[in-house]
């Protein structure tokens, strides 16, 4: 059971608000319930969310209850987090396609099977679809049109004279009263949330007089390049794919990432960790892609995706076995093939991918360079690791 100084010596902690020592003081002296809310705007959640849960789940071995909320109503709103322009509005269904999925990847990083403490599942549709514009308004009267506008992404349109819609105003307000329904201690956010989680803490303290710590989290950022990992702009590691491919995705990482991900994604004593990263760069990469997939998929598969990794890279002793299988239909976009497949997360994602010269034709080396080009029978190599054969249907 770790201790609260090996936590925040993980670097995973940004900030605590009011202060440090009186969240230390009062996580030893009672037993404090925490949240963390995710809008599953997307199919996949990536190593950055993992940090977060990991930690979570840290503090509920601690003795502390612990909830992950869905934020399945206001995804269907979307946080004007670091957008300058509006997000585009989900439907009910995909937003519960999504919960779906999402629940999944969160099952190996959280305890949810403890017989007298086990991590809670709630869902914010329960609450924020009920109220009526009476309470909204109600709501509404702790907050004031200048705090709103504080938000950085707020004054970036404001700037260059782009719009913003009331809606977007009401999404802190949102997840303001997330806190205050579920009556929390702690919130537990990423950096771009802070604004947000200090709305619910403005609430919590006005509407149930309890003061609300917010326990900001770092982003997952290459140290050398600044590039974030991020659902929105479909980068980063994803946890919805197999244990080789998660293997390979960490292994294709820049190496100045892998004491970022050591630290933060696994529980090596950070002394060890010291050591590994002032070795070999390649076996301390591997050691980090090998501890994370065991945490995501467990030891055997962890092993397994690492003899595949060796085999496929480092021997560069490809085997049949070792492209993925994909059959299409007549007419179908390139593209499109590979993101129903899986082999790339979004439209976006293979065009910056072509744009890359990353999509090769793998028996000639040739980068396809036409992002509209329909599928045909080919094996392909797609970033750095990974291998498809495509065969059309029929």
């Amino acid at each position: 059971m770790p201790a609260l100084k090996e936590i925040f010596d993980r670097g995973v902690i940004s900030e605590v608000i009011p202060s440090r020592k009186a969240f230390e003081e009062a996580a030893k002296s009672r037993k404090l319930r925490f949240y963390i809310g995710f809008d599953a705007t997307g199919e996949a959640l990536h190593l950055g969310h993992a940090q977060n849960l990991i930690l979570l789940e840290e503090f509920r071995s601690l003795g502390h209850e612990v909830i992950v909320l869905f934020g399945d109503f206001t995804a269907r709103i979307g946080d004007p987090t670091d957008k300058d322009s509006a997000r585009a509005q989900l439907s009910k269904e995909e937003v519960d396609k999504n919960v779906k999925l999402w629940l999944k990847q969160i099952k190996p990083l959280l305890n949810f099977q403890d017989k007298h403490n086990p991590v809670r599942i709630m869902y914010n549709s329960k609450w924020l679809a009920n109220l009526n514009f009476e309470e909204i308004l109600s709501l509404a009267t702790n907050f004031t049109v200048q705090q709103m506008t504080e938000r950085d992404m707020f004054q970036k349109r404001l700037k260059n004279d782009k719009p913003i819609y009331l809606h977007e105003f009401l999404y802190p307000l949102m997840q303001g009263y997330d806190s205050v329904v579920m009556d929390v201690d702690v919130e537990l956010a990423g950096t771009d949330q802070t604004f947000n989680a200090l709305a619910g803490r403005i609430l919590q303290k006005r509407l149930n007089n309890k003061e609300k710590f917010v326990i900001t989290t770092n982003l997952i950022a290459d140290p050398e390049s600044g590039k974030l990992m991020s659902k929105s702009q479909g980068t980063g590691v994803f946890l919805n794919v197999s244990p080789s491919e998660l293997f390979r995705n960490i292994m294709a990482l820049p190496d100045s990432m892998t004491e970022v991900l050591l630290t933060r994604l696994t529980r090596i004593p950070l002394r060890n960790v010291a050591n590994i990263v002032s070795g070999d760069p390649l076996e301390a990469k591997e050691r980090t892609a090998f501890e994370i997939t065991k945490l995501i998929h467990g030891e055997n598969k962890a092993e397994s995706a690492k003899e595949d990794f060796q085999r496929q890279v480092r021997s560069k002793n490809l085997q049949d076995s070792d492209f993925e299988k994909i059959n299409y239909k007549q007419g179908q976009f390139l593209w499109e093939v590979l993101v129903q497949n899986k082999i790339v997360p979004s439209r976006n994602q293979f065009n910056r991918l072509v744009e890359a010269g990353a999509v090769k034709l793998f028996d000639t080396g040739e980068s396809v360079n036409d992002k509209n080009i329909k599928a045909w029978n080919i094996k392909l190599k797609i970033g750095k690791k990974r291998y498809a054969r495509l065969t059309q249907q029929g």
